[in-house]
C-alpha cells in the first residue's frame, strides 16, 4: 500500500518538537495481523484482575490472523478478522499489517529522564574496578547530576529530554514516568516538575510525573540530614501539592540515604497532599523498604534486588507492584532482582529501564526484556506482560493502557517480526514498524 503521511496539531508543540508527521481524531483499522498480543482481560483469567500474577503472566490472549479498530483515539474492537463487523462505516483509514505482530504500546514506568550533563567518566572508572559507593564518596553519582543540573536553564532540560522522548516512542514506549531528584533544593526540584509538566503537555507521549526530592542527602544538608527532610516535608510536598507537579511521592529508601522511619514521614505526608506514593527498596541491601511499601499500600516498590522473605510476602499482601530495573543490574554489574521468585510468590512484576545518566544509560524497553529473559530466567510471555500491562498497574493506570481492550487508549505496535518471542531474541535491533499513539498513526 501507499506510504501514508498524517499532519495534525492536538498537541501545540508537538509539530515542532517531534520528527514525526501524523493524524489525529481519524478512525483506524489495522487489518490482517499476523499475530495480535492483546493481554486482554476478555481473554485471559482472572476477568475482573488490572494485572497478571504467577502463571497468569505467561497467558498472553494471542488472536492470529487478526483485526483492531480504533475510533476516536479508543480501541473499539478487535479479534479475528472473519468477525470484524461489516456495519463499520467508510470513515476508516485501514492499514495492512500482514506479516507484522502487534501489541499493546511499552510502558516504561521508571526513568530518571530529566537531567543535566552525562557521566561517562563514571563508566570508565567502574569499568576499571571502582564501586558505586566509591565514586559516590569522590563527588560523582547522584551529587554529580544535582551540581549540572541545578546550573542548567528550563530551556536545555526540555531540549535534551524532547530528544529522548522522541527515540522512546520511536522504540514503541508510548507511556513512561519521568522522576524528579537531580535537584534536591526547593527551586531545582520544583523546575524539574516544571519541566515534566511542560512535556506533558506538548508531547504525545504520555507522561506521569513523580517526585523524589528524598533522593539524597545534598551537599549543603550534609551535616544536617533533618533539615533537607524538613524542608521536603514543610515546603516542598505541600507547595508541589497544591500545585498538583506530580501524580507520585517517591523516597530512595536505602542505607546511606532515607532510612524506614523518615521513608515512611515522607511517603505518608506525600499521601495527604494527594501524592501517591512508591519507594526506590532494597536496592543495594536487605534495608525494610519492600515491608515500609505494603505497610503503606505503595502502588509500586522499585529495584529490589535484595528483597528478603518477609518483603516479598509485604508486597504480595499489599498488591504492590514490583518493578524490577534489569539494565541497571547490567550497566553497575550488580547482583539481579529474584524475579522467579517474585513470580512464584505472586507478586505483580514489572520491568522498566530506569533510564539515567548513572546506572542506565538506556531507554529501550526490548533490551531490558532481553536481558531480564537472560539474568532474570523470565520467559518471553512474562517479560511482555511485565513490559505492558503490569507496568501499567505499577502508575496505577492499567484501567487506561497496557492491553488490547475496548476502551482503552489507543496505544498499539506493530512490529516487523515473525512472532512475539523474536522481539527479545534478535536483541539490539529496533523492530519497531509503526507507532500508534492515542489513535494516532505516527510517521517518522
Amino acid at each position: 500500500m501507499p506510504a501514508l503521511v498524517f499532519l495534525a496539531t492536538d498537541k501545540k508543540n508537538f509539530a515542532k518538537s517531534a520528527p514525526f508527521s501524523y493524524l489525529c481524531n481519524v478512525n483506524l483499522k489495522l487489518t490482517n495481523i499476523k499475530q495480535l498480543v492483546t493481554l486482554s482481560s476478555e481473554l485471559t483469567s482472572p476477568k475482573d484482575r488490572r494485572f497478571r500474577v504467577g502463571d497468569e503472566m505467561r497467558n498472553l490472549g494471542i488472536v492470529e490472523n487478526a483485526v483492531v479498530v480504533i475510533e476516536n483515539g479508543l480501541i473499539s474492537h478487535f479479534g479475528k478478522m472473519e468477525d470484524l463487523p461489516q456495519n463499520l462505516s467508510n470513515n476508516f483509514i485501514e492499514y495492512d499489517c500482514s506479516d507484522k505482530v502487534v501489541m499493546p504500546g511499552f510502558v516504561d514506568s521508571h526513568t530518571h529522564l530529566v537531567f543535566g550533563g552525562s557521566r561517562e567518566d563514571e563508566f570508565g572508572m567502574r569499568s576499571a574496578g571502582e564501586t558505586y559507593q566509591e565514586i559516590a564518596e569522590k563527588g560523582g553519582g547522584i551529587l554529580s547530576s544535582v551540581r549540572i543540573t541545578r546550573e542548567a536553564s528550563k530551556k536545555e532540560l526540555k531540549k535534551k529530554a524532547r530528544r529522548y522522548l522522541t527515540s522512546m516512542l520511536k522504540q514503541g514506549t508510548t507511556t513512561v514516568e519521568i522522576k524528579s531528584g537531580y535537584g534536591l533544593d526547593f527551586d531545582s526540584e520544583i523546575k524539574m516538575l516544571d519541566v515534566i509538566r511542560e512535556l506533558r503537555q506538548e508531547e504525545i507521549i504520555s507522561i506521569v510525573s513523580t517526585f523524589i526530592g528524598a533522593h539524597a542527602f545534598p551537599t549543603e544538608f550534609k551535616n544536617n540530614p533533618d533539615g533537607y527532610v524538613s524542608l521536603i516535608c514543610d515546603q516542598m510536598i505541600p507547595y508541589i501539592g497544591q500545585r498538583k507537579l506530580a501524580d507520585f511521592c517517591d523516597v530512595f529508601c536505602e542505607k546511606g540515604y532515607f532510612d524506614v522511619e523518615t521513608s515512611e514521614k515522607i511517603l505518608t505526608l506525600g499521601k495527604q497532599h494527594g501524592l501517591l506514593p512508591k519507594i526506590h527498596a532494597e536496592e543495594l541491601t536487605s534495608f525494610g523498604g519492600a515491608e515500609l511499601a505494603g505497610r503503606i499500600g505503595a502502588v509500586s516498590a522499585d529495584h529490589l534486588e535484595h528483597i528478603t522473605d518477609d518483603g516479598i510476602n509485604s508486597l504480595k499482601q499489599g498488591n504492590v507492584a514490583a518493578v524490577l530495573l534489569p539494565g541497571v543490574s547490567f550497566f553497575l554489574n550488580h547482583q539481579y532482582a529474584p524475579a522467579r521468585k517474585l513470580i512464584e510468590n505472586g507478586v505483580v512484576v514489572a520491568i522498566a529501564t530506569d533510564f539515567n545518566p548513572g546506572s542506565c544509560m538506556s531507554y529501550s524497553m526490548p533490551l531490558m526484556m532481553t536481558i531480564a529473559c537472560t539474568h532474570m530466567k523470565m520467559s518471553p510471555e512474562e517479560v511482555l506482560t511485565a513490559s505492558t500491562i503490569n507496568a501499567a498497574a505499577a502508575l496505577n493506570l492499567s484501567n487506561e493502557i497496557g492491553s488490547i481492550d475496548i476502551g482503552k487508549r489507543g496505544d498499539v505496535v506493530i512490529l516487523d517480526i515473525p512472532n512475539y518471542k523474536f522481539l527479545p531474541y534478535h536483541f539490539g535491533e529496533n523492530h519497531v514498524y509503526r507507532v500508534i499513539k492515542n489513535g494516532v498513526f505516527l510517521e517518522y
